[in-house]
């Protein structure tokens, strides 16, 4: 392990899902130097649609279209939810932070109001959301309004199909309607993959190919949606290629995961950290954490780079912890316990592990497990076995917090973006009284 010379920084982020992308944005946001170190987490899963709140309780699944009303209600009724402890103008203020920078890599989002939108899934269901892409935008308008639109897919792309979704929502929807076409040089693949043709779809040839098919399929339609394949680096390109040749408002549906919109929110908050000054180590894990006994600094070992090279040591006055949960191994699962491994954090869990699961999988009150986490103080800090923070300036945030269930709440997001905001306002004030100290 090397020790010569280490890298001083004020911040050191500690994973790279959507609160440590946000933490990183935030701390540069606020003059901080950052470094991050981790891997993408579940960005990759993403659908591209930025949840706030969309359901509470859980146990009654009421939708709300009014998130901050949604929130309130939370704060009354689970205070101790890390949500209810960030105040409204603070989450609209982390959010137009977050789209905007988004937005400077040519991932736009269509602009934030106060209420959710209603979006088409690929299953044919109708999801709850806040922030929707741009590329997006059209179809949430269509569904409200219920108007005349076609819905487009491809032969041989698995997994979406237009003419399910039609099925589906034939009820609510009568003037909906679908065709299926092949898509240029597709040949005979039995086949497609959603990546393949978003690149592809880049080039302009392609691209008019494709808008030329679907022309005449338009008729009386006042919109048309896609599977989520119309570009990957260059997305808003593509899709306002495809508005002008059509004449009518495009819009993308979500795919399954693996996804198109996935990798164009990994890619934009790659480009984002780094065009603000963030220095990146991906792939790399860190191996030890120590705080200095007079809490003047924080200094982490690095695991040695897949690249080559062997590992570093980091010295950061500050450490946000944003390591996600089990799939990003914030937090292990033993078979006794759950466990946080990088610091040994106490974890809030069920007193046994016959408590971490209710009879019924689909109980509408959820499962103990994914309220599992990290307590912390107000200031963001994880409290260490005797109910102290474990280090003045070390924070967690996103889904390693205890006493909250953010997939059944339609709150992800949410969780990791207002969190990650709050948390960062709390260390950059903490640094420079510090400094001024």
């Amino acid at each position: 392990m090397s020790t010569a010379h280490p890298e001083h920084y004020d911040v050191a982020v500690i994973g790279a899902g959507l609160a440590g992308m946000a933490a990183a944005l935030f701390a540069r946001e606020r003059g901080l130097s950052c470094i991050q170190v981790g891997g993408s987490g579940g960005i990759l899963f993403a659908s591209g649609l930025l949840d706030l709140m969309g359901v509470h309780p859980v146990v009654e699944r009421r939708t709300w279209h009014d998130p901050f009303a949604a929130l309130a209600a939370l704060a009354q009724d689970e205070p101790d939810h890390p949500l209810a402890r960030v105040d409204a103008a603070s989450i609209r203020a982390a959010f137009e932070s977050f789209v905007a920078a988004l937005a400077t890599t040519g991932l736009p989002y269509a602009p934030l109001g106060e209420g959710n939108c209603s979006v088409l899934t690929s299953l044919g269901t109708i999801k709850t959301t806040f922030g929707v892409p741009r590329s997006m935008a059209a179809g949430a308008e269509a569904l409200d309004a219920r108007s005349p639109c076609l819905l487009v897919d491809f032969r041989g792309l698995r997994e979406f199909s237009a003419r399910q979704i039609v099925a589906t929502l034939a009820d609510h929807w009568p003037g909906l309607c679908h065709r299926r076409i092949e898509f240029p040089g597709s040949g005979a693949a039995a086949e497609l993959y959603a990546a393949h043709l978003a690149r592809s779809l880049e080039t302009r040839d392609v691209c008019e190919q494709v808008i030329g098919l679907v022309r005449p399929l338009v008729g009386d339609a006042r919109a048309v949606g896609f599977p989520a394949v119309l570009g990957l680096a260059r997305s808003a390109d593509v899709h306002a290629a495809f508005e002008a040749g059509l004449g009518v408002p495009v819009f993308e549906i979500p795919t399954m995961p693996t996804s198109v919109p996935g990798l164009r929110l990994q890619a934009a908050l790659e480009a984002a950290v780094a065009m603000c000054g963030v220095r990146r180590i991906s792939r790399v894990d860190v191996q030890t954490l120590a705080f200095a006994a007079n809490d003047d600094d924080a200094t982490l070992e690095l695991g040695d780079h897949p690249n080559g090279g062997r590992g570093e040591r980091v010295v950061a006055r500050a450490v946000v912890l944003a390591t996600g949960r089990f799939s990003g191994r914030g937090l292990v699962a033993d078979r006794d316990r759950i466990r946080e491994p990088l610091l040994g954090l106490p974890v809030t869990q069920p007193p046994s592990r016959e408590d971490w699961h209710r009879r019924d999988f689909h109980d509408p009150a959820g499962h103990a497990i994914h309220r599992a986490g990290l307590t912390v103080d107000h200031a963001w800090r994880p409290l260490d076995a005797t109910g102290t923070p474990a280090w003045p300036r070390l924070v967690a945030v996103g889904s390693i917090l205890a006493k909250q269930d953010w997939i059944r709440s339609k709150c992800g997001s949410g969780l990791a973006i207002a969190t990650a905001w709050s948390a960062i306002d709390h260390l950059a004030r903490e640094l420079r009284a510090t400094a001024s100290g």
